[in-house]
């Protein structure tokens, strides 16, 4: 064992002074930091937006949708909310599809709005349609436009287990309608 060559180190033995000099520097940074604040912030205000009729979107519970389940019931698997047309006041897009026990049942999107008298909520659109057999993910309401990815199949004789179709697609309130895109275009998965 090779000695070092340089005597023990007066830092690897604490000392009281040690213990008072730490404790001094951190009550220094303490009450500095509380006497260094920033500024306090400022409101900006933005340009007035149309008068909202509504502040809170329309809630899907109680909602028929016009899905054909049989005994079982229609389930919210999603939604989504934003002011869709531009009117000041949200609206709500909900991927709903019938509750089955196994496999996976096709999804329908639907727009739902305040009614004028502010009754219960009602659906101003269908954006995807349960009978054309799509399901629906990566769903959300961002700018005023509704983004999704379908899922979907290329035939009749495509297991419906294993969707063989994949479309990512966009609509969006222009001229009294949504208008459906497709940016990305159909692949096949």
């Amino acid at each position: 064992m090779q000695q070092s060559a340089v005597p023990e180190l007066a830092h690897t033995h604490t000392r009281p002074i040690h213990w008072v000099a730490t404790a001094t520097a951190v009550a220094g940074v303490i009450a500095l930091s509380s006497v260094l604040q920033p500024n306090s912030a400022t409101a900006q205000t933005a340009a007035p937006a149309a008068k909202a009729t509504h502040a809170t979107a329309p809630d899907p519970a109680g909602v028929r949708f016009p899905l054909s389940c049989g005994p079982v019931k229609a389930v919210v698997r999603e939604k989504a909310t934003g002011d869709l047309d531009g009117d000041g006041s949200p609206e709500t897009v909900a991927v709903v599809h019938c509750d089955s026990a196994m496999g996976t049942p096709p999804d329908g999107v639907y727009v739902l709005t305040h009614a004028a008298d502010g009754g219960k909520p009602r659906l101003v659109a269908t954006l995807v349609d349960p009978k054309d057999g799509n399901t629906v993910s990566d769903f959300s309401v961002r700018d005023g436009a509704v983004l999704a990815t379908l899922f979907g199949y290329s035939s009749k004789d495509t297991p419906r287990c294993c969707p063989d179709i994949k479309d990512s697609v966009k609509w969006q309130w222009k001229n009294d309608s949504f208008v459906r895109s497709t940016p990305a275009g159909a692949q096949r998965v």
